[in-house]
């Protein structure tokens, strides 16, 4: 099999194809498997639904054509806050190498405490620091994870890092999949520099030389069942009234994602079988705050993301440098008109800081037949409780830093110099008005160690059925509290690896 990226729309006919394996999704963990078992030497199929994007043409993109052609309903897909929580504003790639593509590159390994929470309290033994460590290894070498240098951050991360050591707590430098970054501040829409080792960079195009076929535009809708054994997909054709996908295959991986796999599995009739389906979905809500400063800052030439602090991890917060294009900025700021407009004009002496929270389990995906798939998230009282505190650390770390004032995320709530800030009462603010985020669903089919409390094994296999891996961020068991794609790329080399490995069938 000669290896290919192509559309599906470019067939004009029903597709239907033969592999060893079809893997639905070609993002951080979909990929990565890919890449694996093709280079083994077995004939692997990936199918996307969103489209090809070739680097040199999304490298042209303004941000806000990025946001219409490769993210998920334009970047504004929003989770339903159940009780006390927020809307949230939820962030995923949609097209060839998925989110990969629009993050910033920051790249943790699993906390330790993470995983000692995994072997203790869901029973994963065999996911050690030592046992994940060659995964964690191998992505590390594909994706070429290196340390942010210090001359590398923006004035904007500076300035917040100054705050801190001023407030007695130290920014970290950031590890980043990244070869020869200029600090253009442009991650999250696709790195015009082409310095950002994101999948379509790396693992894909080592999976396409070793004869893979990337076919993108493809909808999955069901697994294909023989029996117990899974033997296939189907699926629809992007943007084409009756086009229609087929792929027979010795095995199925799902990697399309914690808000799309669930769905495919329910469609099915699998997976069902524990009741945690579509469940326990963690997002690590984020919140962000703006300061202005007397100086410029010029937040964007530098790193997009260059630093963070696990100072707060008691608390549950993880703090990460960042900025956006000027253009995206603006948007985020308070006021209507002329006033907006004004505002505007200090663009050039503003600066940003982001966090998030390790959060609990309160997320669920839900996927009728009908229609797209949603989510609704209750977030846990505890998270709740923390958001005041995580608001006014990051903005008294800006005014320990000379910030004249910040932007809350607070809707409605106008700049406050340090007075009026420290006179605002955060804990009376109804979540309703607060201006979240988040880029990192995990957990819909977490793994486990019986069918009765999780979706798959450890190694990705769904418990009621044969030949039927998933590989994505869906499988992770807990909150990570850091961001998740290496991780994802390690779980889904780990799955590769035990696939590898299977007798011929």
């Amino acid at each position: 099999m000669t290896g290919r990226i192509f559309s599906a729309r470019a067939e004009k006919r029903p597709l239907e194809l033969d592999c060893d394996v079809v893997v639905v999704g070609s993002g951080a963990g979909g990929a990565a498997v890919a890449c694996t078992l093709a280079e083994a030497g077995q004939k692997v199929i990936v199918l996307e639904e969103g489209p090809h994007v070739p680097a040199e043409k999304y490298q042209a993109f303004r941000p806000s054509e990025t946001m219409r052609t490769m993210w998920r309903d334009g970047a504004v897909t929003a989770v339903l806050g159940r009780g006390d929580t927020p809307m949230i504003n939820l962030t995923m790639g949609r097209c060839v190498g998925g989110s990969s593509v629009l993050t910033g590159g920051v790249c943790f390994r699993v906390p330790g405490r993470v995983l000692r929470t995994w072997q203790t309290e869901r029973g994963l033994e065999d996911l050690s620091e030592e046992a994940l460590a060659p995964c964690f290894e191998d992505v590390e070498r594909s994706v070429h994870v290196e340390r942010v240098p210090e001359n590398m951050r923006s004035r904007s991360t500076s300035l917040f890092a100054l705050g801190a050591e001023r407030r007695g707590f130290h920014m970290e430098a950031m590890s980043r999949n990244t070869r020869g970054c200029q600090g253009c501040g442009r991650c999250n829409f696709g790195c015009p520099k082409d310095a950002k080792m994101s999948v379509d960079r790396t693992y894909l195009p080592r999976a396409v030389a070793a004869g893979a076929l990337v076919v993108s535009d493809c909808l999955v809708r069901k697994v294909l069942m023989r029996g117990r054994r899974a033997v296939g997909v189907v699926g629809d054709v992007q943007g084409e009234v009756g086009g229609s996908v087929r792929v027979r295959a010795r095995l199925v991986v799902l990697a399309a994602g914690s808000f799309h796999t669930p769905g495919v599995l329910a469609r099915s009739g699998l997976g069902r079988e524990s009741g945690q389906l579509g469940r326990n979905v963690t997002l690590h809500p984020g919140f962000r705050m703006i300061a202005r400063f007397r100086e410029p800052v010029h937040g964007w030439q530098g790193s997009l993301q260059s630093v963070y602090s696990e100072a707060f991890e008691a608390q549950g917060i993880t703090l990460t440098g960042l900025f956006v294009p000027p253009g995206v900025l603006a948007a985020t700021i308070a006021g209507f008109g002329p006033e907006h407009a004004r505002r505007s004009l200090d663009l050039t002496h503003m600066a940003v800081i982001g966090g998030m929270l390790h959060d609990e389990g309160g997320g669920t995906i839900h996927s009728p037949p009908w229609m797209a798939p949603f989510m609704t998230y209750r977030m846990d009282p505890r998270n709740r409780a923390t958001v005041p505190f995580f608001l006014r650390m990051m903005a008294e770390t800006f005014f320990a830093a000379g910030a004249l004032e910040v932007f809350a995320p607070v809707f409605g709530a106008p700049p406050m110099d340090a007075d009026a800030f420290a006179r605002f009462d955060f804990e009376s603010v109804p979540s309703s008005k607060l201006e979240c985020s988040s880029q990192h669903p995990l957990g819909s089919c977490r793994m486990g160690i019986a069918p009765g409390n999780s979706v798959t094994d450890s190694y990705g296999a769904v418990w009621d059925v044969d030949g039927l891996y998933v590989a994505d961020g869906s499988l992770v068991p807990t909150s990570l509290g850091v961001n998740p794609q290496l991780t994802i790329m390690a779980l889904a080399t780990r799955v590769a690896w035990r696939l590898r490995d299977l007798p011929a069938a």
